[in-house]
């Protein structure tokens, strides 16, 4: 057993970064792996608590403190048999989960808490590297001679899909988009997650037995008639697509992006496809401006900084979080605390409580952003803030580039959604049932497509419940 005082001992220590002068150059991780014996170091502030609050704030109920006991100890094949006993890809949510789980850690209660997402990549990575994650093979699997489709190739839709293959189904995913991986491949930068990373993944799934069809529009170009034939169940698990927009005059000029467009091609690029010149959206030389203050936009700041934008500016329209918990935000609840990313450490502005009124052009391309500041103060009978515009805080952002970056609103209806006919909810995701099923028998969804944009780690728990009620209604 480890020293039951080492969290008064040790101190967290923070994930290393490469230097900026170097990371700004390429799309390279910007993250630096930690030696093993740090790790170990690190796990050893776990305090094993008698009742561990990470289990009730992580989604995926991973068995954290018995998988940082193992480290510490140097078992770490044991250690990572628990970790994939309820995580699919460890790779994935060790590189992007936000760690919730940290944040109802015990030990954050009046320390900063165990650093259990660089724990779990340490375990992962050590499993690849030592060679302890082998295929099996697609006939050693006792197969049901079920069928079943699962509609999109995100995280919710992987974690399906892996978990139905390993209980004997035939799975086949279908993406419309020309490589496997959905937003993790298109819409999270190679700077947080190298597409290596992904494809290493997906030969271990290929080699145990799933099948993925790419360039495949299920409702537009593949019949919804045949798929329902085809196959004994459905899983869509296409994500929510649709932004948020910003319909404000000048709208309408030329220079004005989603974010969601321009990640999927700067990912494109970097990964060496060729980008039509007339369709190219680059941020060289240009003064950039996103609009929203979240990961995404984090994400695109990252890249413009990358393709050496002459400025950069980061507008939120709600106030700047405060940087530690408040009485309204008490341990263990998630808190929304002031984050600032390796993208925000490499440069440009950030402004808080900032409305953007409308956006001014020349000669038909966008030129500035014409904003007021904004007051959250006071609030409605239901204790909610009311949003005021500050008298005088009128002002001009100069922008000949802006990425909107607020969010999605929902799935996309046309196609797939609209020929199925499924119903949907008062937010217009895909309805379903406490057993993930639609509203059509034998059709499921899971992930964003069904909760709303959420996270990836509750992507890929929402992909394993959904796969348990698949199995559960096949058999």
């Amino acid at each position: 057993m480890k020293d039951a005082h080492s969290f008064l001992k040790i101190k967290r220590e923070k994930s290393s970064y490469r230097p900026v002068r170097d990371r700004i150059k390429d799309y390279g991780d910007v993250a630096v792996l930690r030696s093993d014996t740090k790790t170990k170091e690190q796990a050893s502030r776990c305090m094993d608590c008698g009742v561990p609050f990470c289990h009730w704030g992580c989604p995926a109920g991973n068995v954290i403190p018995v998988w940082n006991e193992l480290v510490f100890q140097g078992r770490w094949e044991k250690a990572f048999n628990v970790l994939q006993s309820t995580m699919n890809f460890p790779e994935f949510t060790g590189r992007l989960c936000p760690a919730i789980c940290e944040a109802s850690c015990v030990l954050g209660a009046n320390d900063d808490p165990v650093t259990i997402r660089e724990n779990e990549l340490a375990i992962i990575e050590y499993a690849f590297k030592h060679d302890l994650i082998k295929a099996r093979s697609s006939k050693s699997l006792e197969r049901t001679g079920k069928k079943v489709a699962v509609v999109g190739s995100g995280p919710a839709g992987l974690a399906c899909a892996d978990e139905l293959n390993k209980l004997g189904h035939n799975v086949v995913v279908f993406e419309k988009d020309d490589k496997i991986g959905g937003i993790l491949r298109y819409g999270i930068p190679d700077f947080k997650l190298e597409k290596w990373i992904i494809d290493r993944r997906l030969e271990i799934m290929k080699k145990e037995g799933v099948v993925f069809e790419t360039k495949v529009n299920v409702g537009i170009d593949y019949d919804i008639a045949k798929l329902l034939h085809d196959h004994n169940a459905v899983c869509l698990a296409g994500g929510s697509r649709v932004p948020r927009d910003m319909k404000i005059e000048g709208r309408g000029l030329n220079g004005i992006y989603f974010a969601m467009d321009y990640l999927t091609q700067s990912n494109k690029r970097a990964a060496g496809e060729r980008i039509n010149p007339d369709i190219e959206i680059n941020a060289k030389g240009r003064h950039v401006v996103v609009v929203g203050g979240g990961d995404t936009g984090s994400d695109c700041v990252g890249t413009a900084h990358r393709q050496g934008a002459a400025s950069v500016t980061q507008i939120e329209l709600l106030p700047q979080p405060p940087e530690c918990r408040t009485d309204e935000m008490p341990w263990p609840k998630y808190p929304i605390l002031l984050k600032t990313t390796s993208s925000h450490e490499e440069g440009g502005k950030r402004e808080w409580a900032v409305l953007t009124k409308k956006f001014i052009g020349e000669n038909g391309n966008v030129k500035k952003l014409s904003c007021v500041r904004v007051d959250f103060s006071n609030k409605d009978e239901r204790n909610c803030p009311i949003m005021r515009e500050v008298p005088g805080s009128e002002c001009e952002i100069k922008a000949d580039m802006v990425v909107l970056s607020m969010g999605f609103m929902h799935p996309e209806h046309d196609g797939l959604l609209q020929k199925l006919g499924v119903n949907l909810d008062q937010r217009k995701n895909v309805a379903t049932s406490d057993n993930y099923m639609t509203s059509k028998k034998g059709v499921f969804s899971a992930g964003d497509m069904r909760r709303g944009q959420s996270l990836i780690v509750w992507a890929i728990q929402e992909g394993r419940q959904s796969a348990k009620c698949i199995d559960e209604y096949l058999v």
